[in-house]
């Protein structure tokens, strides 16, 4: 099932950072891991955690590693987007977590409650203390529907998706091929987002859609962004406004999603250049992309820096504090967007090409 998987290249350099660190301090052992203890445990089932689980797995062997993760169902979200737009199924997203687990790493089917670097220790919801020489974090960040008023209980309404979640992605699909004529309503919130385009490429699939139906006339179709500008990015930024010309796509920078009227089929957003002033939106359809934040339980641990995020040196994924502690993926600190596509135009450096 590893071929399921993201292509290695999307997380191959922060995999090698973490693992070209570890590397150089570790030192293998022929004897068994006790049963509370692993050479190295990674917290999160997602693709970070199992990507650098099998890596350890190489290095250290299977019985030296754990994986802690309360999910029996593995996602590969990037699908999500194509789901939304009708063009994959939600069953093509799945896996069950034990077939995309390296064989013979130890699944804990836990929650992680509490870290304790200090001792080397992590505290699970059933009670459990496991040890570990190196912890690798891939927990992930959160969606916050709830902050948005009139959510998550507004999905109980049609005309409204998120691609975010796997309990609202075929919603959005629902909305799209339900569509007959108005306002096509795309959101972005005003927090750090995982894969930051996605909310603009269901916006884009979204035209296409109602281009090849016959219906693209009678759609007024508007993406509204907190941000200051299209795209974080310069060069695809200028791309892209080029493209919304062309396909006549109206965008409403510095505009936050506040409220969802569901029942009305309204959307209020907050003016963030005119505090106080905020502005209603009737729709056809809408596209939420929720707001999002650190892992609930890593805010206040002492691995966190002052925003919630793990707190790591950006050059090695290094704990700044704690040397046997690591991360990876959308629960770090990073300067980069939170998106493995981010590290795509990175090379490997000469060193980690020799080694991998």
């Amino acid at each position: 099932m590893a071929g399921q998987l993201p292509p290695p290249l999307l997380l191959s350099r922060q995999c090698c950072r973490v693992f070209s660190v570890i590397n150089s301090q570790i030192h293998t052992s022929s004897g068994l891991a006790a049963k509370d203890h692993y050479k190295v445990l990674v917290l999160g089932g997602g693709s970070g955690g199992i990507t650098m689980a099998a890596r350890m797995k190489r290095k250290v062997g299977a019985q030296s590693v754990a994986i802690v993760e309360p999910s029996e169902v593995h996602y590969y979200q990037p699908i999500w987007t194509l789901v939304g737009a009708g063009a994959k199924s939600v069953a093509s997203s799945v896996r069950s977590t034990v077939s995309v687990i390296p064989s013979g790493v130890t699944w804990v089917k836990s929650k992680v409650a509490e870290f304790d670097p200090k001792n080397n220790t992590v505290h699970t919801d059933s009670g459990k203390k496991i040890s570990y020489d190196y912890l690798i974090v891939a927990l992930g960040l959160e969606l916050h529907y709830e902050k948005i008023k009139g959510l998550p209980e507004g999905f109980e309404h049609p005309k409204i998706g998120s691609n975010y979640s796997v309990k609202t992605v075929e919603k959005t699909w629902n909305a799209l091929k339900n569509f007959k004529e108005g306002n096509a309503l795309f959101t972005f919130p005003n927090t750090p987002v995982k894969c930051g385009g996605a909310p603009q490429k269901i916006m884009y699939l979204s035209d296409a859609f109602l281009r090849k139906t016959g219906k693209r006339s009678k759609a007024n179709i508007i993406y509204n962004t907190p941000l200051p500008k299209l795209f974080g990015v310069k060069k695809y930024a200028d791309a892209l406004w080029e493209i919304v010309k062309k396909r006549d796509l109206n965008i409403n920078l510095r505009h936050n999603l506040i409220e969802v009227r569901a029942d009305k089929q309204e959307a209020v957003f907050e003016n963030l250049d005119k505090p106080g002033e905020t502005e209603v939106y009737k729709y056809e359809m809408i596209h939420v992309t929720p707001p999002m934040g650190p892992p609930a339980v890593l805010k206040g641990s002492s691995l966190d820096d002052a925003a919630g995020w793990l707190d790591v040196n950006k050059n090695t994924l290094q704990h700044k504090t704690y040397a046997n502690v690591f991360g990876i993926g959308d629960c770090t600190n990073l300067p980069t967007a939170k998106t493995a596509a981010a590290l795509r135009s990175l090379q490997y450096s000469t060193e980690l090409s020799a080694e991998f």
